[in-house]
């Protein structure tokens, strides 16, 4: 996996739906566009949520994964 530049890190693990995607929406506001916030998440929802929140805002998601109960993902700002 190539190495991406993050700008920020938020850590969500212990947050249930749909809080994970509301602190996402608020933090992709504080980066500027080209910019990635990482993110860790034990809500298995987020699997399903994030990459429908980056289908409906634009974002560009750069990957998810999950080991164990932990879910990393890594979202650039497009816009």
């Amino acid at each position: 996996m190539d190495a991406v530049q993050t700008s920020k890190t938020l850590d969500l693990k212990g947050l249930l739906c749909p809080i994970p995607v509301v602190k996402m929406a608020q933090a992709i506001k504080t980066v500027a566009i080209g910019e990635v916030i990482e993110a860790t998440a034990t809500d298995p929802g987020v699997m399903a949520d994030i990459p429908a929140w980056c289908r409906t805002t634009g974002h560009e998601l750069i990957r998810i994964t999950r080991e164990g109960k932990i879910i990393f993902f890594a979202v650039r700002r497009v816009k």
